[in-house]
């Protein structure tokens, strides 16, 4: 079994927008010193939310979804590089595609894509307005993605919130076009019509029905604070890899904030630790995720 591999995602002003500790993604020192604490407390993969807006309305593309601060997103990436040498993600995959390539040319090591349709709601809280992201991704767009990714350098993290990616996936791989081994991450409990359970039945559904014809290795991501903990660990012992971080789950138990992304890390390390599954560093993490 690989060491495990953390992805650390901190920004939750969309999933939890109540969460006190969170700061705006505009303010990119203190955004860069979470991510810099994760990766010191056992993270190896940053998945980065740069400077970004969500559309207020539908456009006329009948999708509603973000734009990014490109410069922003750069002054992101440079300032985490400057202390710490994480394998870099690009998150967002909510952006439009032109967007999306033009991000590309920052060279990230992987960038987030999302193989299926964007049907995402989030309001976890009644007194905020529903954020909500609309899209579909036709096939041609996803081969578009992958071919501009391999242009650049860039390996994608393909974004599975239904086993329906799968088939996408092998679309986009016969064409030559989704390099070995396939990084994907699963998503359980994440609001919209895209929602899987956050079960234990929900996780080994999604596993067993990974291509088996693929080399593919597997991360998981839980959008439920009750469900995460029991089923990151679940994920664990399947051999699987983790997520964790403010946007999926800021709390360290129920009503509990986690006043830093670094302590949801030492959570999950030490779950792992007590299963006997090693950490993976960056570097290990690099020859897993790239298989070099």
């Amino acid at each position: 079994m690989d060491k495990l591999i953390i992805t650390i995602t901190v920004d939750s002003t969309m999933s939890y927008p109540r969460n006190p500790y969170c700061p705006p993604t505009e303010e990119v020192d203190k955004v860069a010193k979470e991510y810099i604490e994760a990766v010191k407390a056992g993270a190896s993969i940053v998945h980065l939310h740069g400077v970004h807006k969500l559309e207020a309305t539908f456009g006329a593309d009948g999708r509603k979804l973000s734009h990014v601060d490109f410069d922003g997103w750069k002054r992101l990436k440079e300032k985490i590089q400057e202390k710490v040498n994480p394998v870099i993600q690009y998150g967002i995959a909510s952006a439009r595609f032109e967007e999306k390539v033009k991000l590309m040319e920052h060279k990230p090591d992987l960038m987030s894509i999302c193989f299926g349709p964007h049907d995402e709601d989030f309001q976890p809280d009644p007194d905020y307005p529903a954020q909500e992201i609309y899209a579909v991704h036709p096939r041609d767009e996803l081969a578009g993605y992958s071919r501009e990714a391999m242009n650049h350098g860039v390996k994608v993290e393909v974004e599975s919130f239904t086993p329906g990616s799968f088939y996408n996936i092998r679309h986009v791989s016969k064409k030559g076009l989704l390099p070995e081994p396939i990084w994907t991450t699963l998503f359980l409990g994440w609001p919209g019509g895209t929602w899987m359970p956050p079960t234990s039945k929900g996780l080994i559904f999604f596993v067993d029905c990974l291509p088996k014809e693929y080399k593919i290795n597997w991360n998981t991501s839980v959008m439920d604070p009750l469900a995460q903990w029991p089923v990151l660990t679940e994920a664990i012992m399947l051999g699987g890899h983790v997520r964790v971080g403010w946007e999926d789950n800021p709390y360290l138990s129920p009503g509990t904030y986690a006043k830093t992304n670094a302590e949801l890390v030492d959570k999950i390390v030490r779950i792992a630790t007590e299963l006997g599954r090693d950490i993976a560093t960056p570097d290990e993490a690099r020859k897993i995720v790239f298989g070099k």
